[in-house]
């Protein structure tokens, strides 16, 4: 026998070609090994594609808490044992709909059985307010060991109705198992969800819509006292009564046949305080789950209702309701996005312990809708602008360590007739402004006299600044 160019091969070359079909042999049998289907196959056994599965799709801001509940669980049994391993070689696969039979019955060569393992793919996610995150597995298959049993657990990204989603699947040995996996898999993530009892903003992409950097914010509590607040007596006394006076008499109310849902609206003018009182609210209930509903987000209302129901005790808080009353969803035939939300309100049962938090500047635009679903709003309490008694009140709150030397505070009340919070904050701020002018090289409390205050105040009042009077809850100028 002669080569290609006429010579006979000789034993060295017969040796090369062995070495490189072994070499080649050796390549093949560790791809094989690497392949996920062959690893599949040798953890749960050669029935594996026969084995029942079970699947459940979460939307993607409870991500971190079906982490938080597959953790609890591996963890519950300390003969449960298992390792993850990471999918790699599909093109995609981050939008594909694919489950733990496709990778188990898929030829070698077709596009799933190529798949291979490596290292599983996670995403730091938020789980606090300080900025605190957890590693949660968003492409990757847990191999779980319990006894004789063997089950396979996946984590996909996965896409749903034009949105993303998180799918978990489930592979044992009988179907009433796996069943019971998810069912405590949901139970734990339930339990120990990171938004029990915190505070959390709801983004527009975590709804799978785009415009938000973070599709889920956890705020710090705020820590407002109640010797901060400026009200009326009787009017702080009612709200007091219907939000925290509900929480903390809920057994007894619920024992006596008394529902716990409430829905509460304050309103009135810019810079009476609406925000501010929230902010007391919600210091002074440091247990309660509150979801703050705002922007974008608010066409996805129903959902962020479902995390408070879920949650409860919880309260929903949406900030200038007003801004939906007349707005529509995308989807032709929706009502409104508040007579959805009254609707939310409504579903709920009696024994549910979900406040429902409303804020306004224009409530005379939810007057219709109020009217057509009586009940939803168990108190409308109007916060006033501050009479002469607030405004002395509330320029002791806002002084801090100013020194007012000698100020006229009773002109400066009288003077001040009609105007908000934020007006006689700015007032101080840019009277301590002028007397730090006039005082450049002092050091220590800035002492403000009735001089340089009242020429904040002329400025204020001025009619060239009518437009930043008007931003800061003053009186637009006589004409």
């Amino acid at each position: 026998m002669t080569g290609l160019d006429g010579e006979r091969p000789e034993l060295a070359d017969v040796g090369r070609l062995t070495r490189k079909l072994v070499g080649r042999a050796v390549r093949v049998a560790r791809t094989e090994d690497q392949q996920l289907r062959r690893v599949l196959l040798d953890h749960l056994g050669p029935d594996a594609a026969q084995l029942p599965a079970v699947a459940s799709n979460y939307p993607l801001y409870e991500h971190v808490n079906v982490q938080v509940g597959v953790d609890a669980w591996l963890a519950a049994d300390p003969g449960r044992t298992y390792e993850i391993v990471g999918i790699t070689g599909v093109g995609q696969l981050r939008y594909s709909d694919v489950t733990i039979g496709d990778f188990i019955q898929a030829s070698p060569y077709s596009h799933y059985g190529s798949a291979g393992v490596g290292a599983p793919l996670t995403t730091a996610l938020p789980c606090g307010p300080h900025g605190e995150t957890r590693a949660c597995i968003s492409n990757g298959i847990y191999l779980v060991r319990e006894g004789d049993d063997r089950m396979a657990i996946m984590f996909l990204p996965t896409s749903a109705s034009g949105s993303t989603e998180v799918n978990l699947q489930i592979v044992g040995p009988a179907q009433d198992k796996v069943d019971h996996v998810l069912r405590e898999i949901r139970r734990l993530g339930s339990e120990r969800s990171v938004f029990r009892g915190q505070v959390i903003s709801f983004g527009a992409e975590m709804f799978g819509m785009t415009g938000s950097s973070t599709p889920l914010n956890f705020l710090a509590r705020p820590e407002v006292r109640r010797d901060q607040i400026v009200l009326p007596d009787a009017l702080l006394a009612e709200i007091e009564r219907q939000v925290i006076g509900v929480a903390a008499h809920s057994g007894r109310l619920l024992a006596s046949g008394q529902h716990l849902k409430r829905g509460i609206l304050l309103h009135g003018v810019p810079g009476t305080g609406k925000t501010h009182t929230v902010c007391y609210l919600l210091a002074m209930l440091p247990d309660v789950t509150v979801v703050v509903i705002s922007g974008r987000a608010l066409g996805r209302i129903r959902e962020a209702c479902s995390v408070a129901r879920t949650l409860q005790p919880a309260m929903v808080v949406v900030e200038d309701v007003d801004l939906i009353a007349e707005e529509r969803t995308a989807r032709n035939g929706e009502h409104p996005l508040l007579f959805q939300l009254l609707n939310e309100m409504e579903g709920l049962n009696s024994a549910a312990d979900v406040t429902f938090l409303l804020t306004t500047n224009r409530a005379d635009l939810l007057e219709p809708a109020l009217a057509e679903r009586p009940g939803r709003v168990d108190l409308a309490a109007e916060l006033p602008v501050p009479n002469a008694a607030a405004r002395r009140a509330l320029i002791r709150l806002y002084q801090g360590n100013l020194v007012l030397d000698d100020v006229d505070l009773d002109a400066v009340i009288e003077r001040t007739d009609g105007v908000t919070a934020p007006f006689l904050k700015e007032l101080l701020r840019k009277g301590a402004l002028l007397a730090a002018e006039d005082d450049a090289d002092g050091a220590g409390a800035i002492h403000v006299s009735d001089a340089q205050l009242q020429a904040a105040l002329d400025q204020l009042l001025s009619s060239r600044s009518q437009l930043t009077r008007i931003l800061l809850g003053g009186q637009p100028a006589a004409s």
